[in-house]
């Protein structure tokens, strides 16, 4: 399992345009990039390639860290950093499955599913394929199975990818504060490698308007607000469920530089072989 990280940041990237914070500087000087957030799964034994998440920067992505197109896409949620990106299905994909969940969206009134089947109508490359969370399913040779998370108001699942022939897996926690379900933990424990959700870092939380939340034994928030888990957070989820290596995705320009480019806090082009 190859697992090359195409997109690490937010909704608005690093560096975000028209922003000089010292963090947005910094990475133009590395020469480093946060894009919308994307993970690329490719299966050396199938040669076939699973796209978590379709980020609207895929075509940069694609060209920029030279990896196959996809032939299977997994969504985990319906905001646009995650979702859009499937408009690029237009002339480049054909015939490509999108498994995402089938539960209803109380917010919404429809699932994740229904959501890409009903936006992307249009498109008969793309076909919805309904995934019940927690029931494993195959894709591209992997083992993949959706877990629910906590992502208010909307509906969110991370996931786990499982290579059956040599026993390889990814975890992704998804976009998620700490309260992540024990049934779903159970499910990302013990990766080779978990990408975790980790926005900014706790010290932010006083300027949230919700504040930070779910603090350790050190008082130290390991959710932000609560939509999305703090860089501290994200590090104690690492070590929560047994990860072999830990990575630190999601990451926003608002992170002061000192801690955006620690050594675990990943940058777009990361690739991991598993």
């Amino acid at each position: 399992m190859e697992v090359t990280l195409l997109g690490t940041g937010d909704t608005t990237g690093t560096p975000t345009p028209g922003c000089a914070c010292d963090t947005c500087d910094r990475a133009r000087e590395l020469g480093v990039e946060r894009t919308r957030f994307s993970v690329h799964v490719h299966d050396e034994d199938t040669g076939e390639s699973l796209l978590v998440d379709a980020s609207p920067d895929f075509r940069t992505q694609m060209l920029d860290r030279d990896v196959a197109l996809p032939d299977e896409v997994l969504v985990t949620h319906v905001h646009f950093d995650h979702l859009d990106g499937l408009g690029n299905a237009y002339r480049l994909l054909a015939d490509v499955p999108v498994h995402a969940a089938d539960e209803r969206d109380p917010e919404t009134g429809e699932s994740v599913a229904g959501t890409v089947a009903r936006k992307y109508d249009y498109l008969d490359a793309v076909t919805a394929d309904p995934r019940t969370p927690l029931e494993p399913f195959e894709a591209c040779g992997f083992e993949v199975t959706l877990v629910p998370v906590d992502h208010p108001p909307l509906v969110c699942y991370g996931v786990a990818v499982e290579d059956p022939e040599t026993g390889a897996k990814l975890s992704i926690t998804g976009d998620t504060t700490w309260a992540i379900p024990e049934a779903s933990r159970e499910v990302l424990r013990d990766a080779d490698l978990l990408l975790a959700d980790g926005i900014v870092p706790a010290s932010l939380s006083e300027h949230h308007p919700l504040g930070g939340r779910h603090e350790d034994d050190r008082g130290v928030p390991r959710t932000f607000g609560d939509k999305h888990m703090t860089i501290e957070g994200a590090r104690a989820m690492v070590d929560e469920l047994d990860a072999d290596r830990g990575r630190v995705v999601h990451t926003a320009h608002y992170t002061p530089p000192e801690v955006a480019f620690a050594d675990d806090v990943a940058v777009d082009g990361e690739r991991h072989v598993l």
